[in-house]
């Protein structure tokens, strides 16, 4: 092994590492406000919702699936 690739592992093993622990601090001190959870409680109550829905015409029969599609 060249000291030149020496010396570039070293360098990129030690820009690597930074990158990662700034990744990792970053990860560990986000948290959502609770305004930030109501929201996306919601959203996923409106989703759930939604493929209730989907389920429902999927499962049904043809002829209440046109129904279903046109009141829509």
């Amino acid at each position: 092994m060249s000291v030149f690739t020496m010396v570039f592992l070293i360098v990129t093993v030690a820009l690597c590492a930074g990158v990662v622990r700034t990744w990792l601090e970053q990860r560990k001190g986000r948290t959502e406000t609770s305004e930030e959870l109501d929201e996306m409680m919601k959203r996923l109550d409106a989703l759930q919702e939604r493929v209730e829905v989907l389920e429902r015409i999927v499962t049904d029969s043809r002829v209440n699936l046109k129904q279903t599609i046109d009141s829509l």
